[in-house]
């Protein structure tokens, strides 16, 4: 469904090393500089899509969007539990309940949430198979 996200930054430096760290807990490679003449980008490429993190355009300061969460796909319930400490231990702050499984309309899920250094919600979850 999704080509790509990105995410503004107004570290660059700090959520490029968080997103490195972060991101490598699913395989994926350090970020790639791209410089547009107009600001620095940095992009992480998967096979299904790529993720970024961009000083903003406008050269106004970078928010995170209240009520907004991109949420990453997890292989396992240890999986979500690695990208989450990993977060922390790289600048994130933990929030709403801690990693854990929830029940909800949708099935039993795996979830854990993460603010980056700029503010913004992701989510790691783990959909485990339907049986």
């Amino acid at each position: 469904m999704f080509s790509h996200v990105i995410f503004g930054a107004n570290d660059l430096e700090a959520s490029r090393q968080f997103y490195d760290a972060l991101l490598g807990t699913l395989g994926i490679g350090p970020g790639v500089l791209n410089n547009n003449g107009v600001c620095n980008r940095y992009f992480y490429r998967s096979p299904t899509g790529s993720f970024g993190i961009t000083t903003p355009i406008n050269g106004e300061p970078a928010c995170h969007g209240n009520g907004s969460t991109v949420g990453f796909s997890m292989t396992s319930p240890e999986q979500v539990d690695a990208f989450h400490a990993t977060g922390v231990a790289n600048g994130g702050t933990t929030c709403e309940d801690p990693p854990g499984w929830r029940n909800g309309s949708v099935g039993r899920l795996y979830l854990a949430y993460l603010r980056d250094p700029s503010g913004n919600k992701i989510c790691a979850l783990y959909r485990p198979p339907k049986v």
